[in-house]
This record gives structure tokens, sequence and C-alpha cells, in this order.
């Protein structure tokens, strides 16, 4: 057998047709996770127009799964609860023109948690934009909805309408919740910040996880030296989509105005001595134990850095009181085509 030389070009082209391999299985079974999408929406639109045109009962659903899995018994999804929840799927979905196209690009496990968790078609939206952009698998979407992330998502208090330019605003509003979640920390009844950094760096990927899905971990104590003097941020992280540093400061009680001061001198500096060519703006994001509203509002509305202040809990759902303040319906709507 001849040898193959030089071996570092062998090693090239064999990473480039392995890379071009998985390219290809993704293609495909995009492609038939698609056509599934697609025949599930075509059985669910016959059923409902037979039963509006004809005296079809419910005993006909268990009738087409039985001559179905007889016709094709290597193929599996087409019981009887399917096939009702295929007829379910175009219900939903047939008036809203803008989500049909989007339900084929995730899987149908995926479809059938949000159609029957959502409670409405912005909500239904939301996730599966979600999904699609951060590959959610069925139980972290599960998780996602159980701990009400579009809600949080849409409460969020920031000053980026103010201090962000128009192409990363709607992007930057979406990567910063109102509330985060953290029940994966270790903690006593009473912590210190520096107990809560220590159990984050320890859990690191549920962090990033909780954090959104597009994050990078940059460091802890992320040293800055200005006229000679030595500060530290908590912790910074990198937002891969809107390509900036974000500046993360932990606080284990209320909510102060002066922590946005020393938050947009840490941005200040960061993106001076730390920010490089072709990088966004950093922001910064303020995790408190409690905030008031009103409080966090003031502060914000004169400052010139683009931060958000968020809270934590360990278990978390949004108050009744605050789902008044979500925002219009159309506002949510533009807030969502932003997700890509």
């Amino acid at each position: 057998m001849s040898k193959i030389e030089p071996i570092d070009d062998y090693i090239t082209m064999l990473s480039a047709i392995k890379q071009r391999i998985r390219t290809a299985q993704y293609a495909a079974l995009k492609t038939v996770n698609t056509e599934l999408i697609a025949l599930y929406w075509d059985i669910g639109q016959t059923i409902v127009n037979r039963q509006a045109g004809e005296t079809w009962g419910k005993s006909v659903v268990e009738k087409l799964a039985k001559d179905l899995q007889s016709e094709f018994p290597g193929i599996s999804g087409f019981s009887a609860r399917n096939i009702w929840n295929m007829r379910n799927f175009y219900l939903t979905y047939r008036e809203n023109e803008k989500l049909q196209p989007l339900v084929a690009e995730i899987g149908w496990t995926h479809n059938l948690v949000i159609f029957q968790k959502c409670k409405d078609d912005l909500e239904r939206e939301f996730y599966i934009r979600m999904t699609r952009k951060y590959g959610w698998t069925k139980n972290v979407l599960i998780h996602h909805i159980e701990n009400q992330t579009y809600e949080k998502t849409l409460l969020n208090q920031t000053n980026f309408d103010a201090n962000l330019t128009e192409e990363i605003r709607n992007q930057a509003k979406l990567a910063v919740k109102d509330e985060y979640t953290f029940d994966f920390l270790d903690l006593s009844d009473e912590y210190s910040e520096r107990q809560l950094e220590t159990e984050i760096l320890k859990r690191v990927e549920p962090f990033l996880q909780e954090m959104g899905g597009m994050f990078a971990f940059i460091g802890s104590q992320y040293r800055l030296e200005v006229s000679g003097k030595e500060f530290f941020i908590d912790l910074v992280l990198y937002h891969r989509q809107l390509k900036c540093l974000v500046a993360i400061e932990l606080k284990t009680g209320e909510f102060l105005p002066e922590y946005v001061g020393k938050m947009q001198f840490y941005l200040s500096a960061l993106d001076d001595l730390a920010r490089v060519v072709d990088e966004n703006p950093s922001i910064g994001i303020i995790l408190c134990k409690a905030k008031d509203r009103t409080i966090v509002e003031y502060t914000l509305r004169d400052s010139n850095k683009p931060i958000g202040v968020s809270t934590y809990q360990v278990v978390s759902a949004v108050p009744q009181e605050l789902k008044p303040l979500l925002p219009a319906p159309e506002q949510v709507a533009k807030l969502l085509d932003s997700i890509e």
C-alpha cells in the first residue's frame, strides 16, 4: 500500500469530509422532519374537514389508527392518540399563517409540548423560535415552559432602548430575563455573595443554560486595572450572537441604585480595555435577590450604558400581579421577529 503524504493534508481532507457528512446527515434529518410535520398536518386537516362535512364521530379515529397500523406495521406515530394530536395540531395553527411554516422547523414531540402547554399563539411562537434557535431537547423545553421563561423575558427591566443600536436591541432584550431560577445551587438559607459565586462556578454549565443558551464563560473575578488600581467583576460572559462581553454582578440582597453607577464604570472599562475590534458595546446584568421595579425604572432611566436588572430565585413563578405589565401583543410580535 502506498504511503499517504503529507499526513497533515490527509487529516485536513478527512476533517472536511467528516464535516460534510455531518452537514448532509443534518440536512436529511431536517428534510425528513419537514415531511413528517407536513404529513401530520394533512392528516389532521383531512379529519377536521371530514368531521365538518359528514357525520363522522370519534370512532372513525380509532378505526383509522387500526387500519394505518395494519397497513404500515413498521412505522410508529399512527396511534389513535397521536391522530387526535394531529387533528388538534391542525386546529391550533390553521388560522395562523405566520406560525404554519415555523412548526415544520422543530420536531413533532416539541410541537406537542408547545401547542398543549402554551395558552396563546404569541407564547407558542416564542417557544418555537427558541427551540429552533437553541436546539432545546424536549425536557429542556418543558423546563423553560414550566419556569415561565416567556413571561420572564417579556417583563425584563433594561435600558436597552436608549443605549443599544436598533440592529441588536431586540436580541439583547431577549438575552436578559426578569428572573432566573438557580435551583441547581447548593446554598444554605444565609449565604454571602462570594459563596453564591463559588456555587455558580461549580455548576457553570447549568448556569449558562439558565442564562439563555448563547453565553460562553469568560471568567470570574475578572480583573481590570484603571489608573494603577485593581477592580474585579464577579462574572464576565460572552454572548455569541450579540458579539459582546456581558458583565454580571451578584447581589444577595435587594437592588440599590448605587449598583448601576458601579456597573457603568465596569462597562466603560471593559469597552476600553477588553473589547476587541468588531465587538459590540459591553452589556451589564445586575443579579439581585430582590428588587423594587419602580426604583429600578428610575435608576436605569438616565443611565448611558446598557444595563439590565434581574432577580434570581431557587424556585420561581411570575407573580400574578406582574402579568398585567406584559407588553401589548403587537409589541411582543415585533420582538419575536428578532429570534432567528
